[in-house]
């Protein structure tokens, strides 16, 4: 089971051969595209794949659906297929997924410094 996000984590260097937890991190938000998702998503609450589509310049609709299936089987993205005609599918940030906020808003802060805002 993972640690509590209210334990105490100071940063070391861990072990060699084991898996190190910002890397981790870093191969969910780390490919491209997919931050652009989970930001839009954080945003917005749900969004069908067209809106998605349609907010992220340049990335084709393969791509954002390899995307996508990559975070829901991270347990990072929970997709919802209603039963019409044509489907309806949505998708919205699963519990795991919202927890990426707080990382989200610190890279955003760090981002702004190297901008010199």
């Amino acid at each position: 089971m993972g640690k509590s996000m209210l334990e105490p984590i100071t940063l070391n260097k861990g072990t060699p051969g084991e898996p190190c937890p910002i890397e981790a991190t870093l191969d969910v938000i780390g490919t491209k595209w997919t931050f652009l998702i989970v930001r839009d998503l954080l945003l917005e609450g749900t969004l069908r794949f067209s809106n998605l589509l349609k907010g992220m310049e340049g990335v084709s609709p393969k791509t954002l659906s390899l995307r996508l299936k990559e975070l829901e089987a991270q347990g990072i993205v929970k997709r919802t297929v209603y039963p019409e005609v044509p489907p309806k599918v949505e998708y919205t940030l699963t519990e795991r997924g919202r927890q990426l906020e707080s990382i989200f808003i610190e890279l955003k802060r760090f981002g702004l410094t190297l901008q010199g805002k």
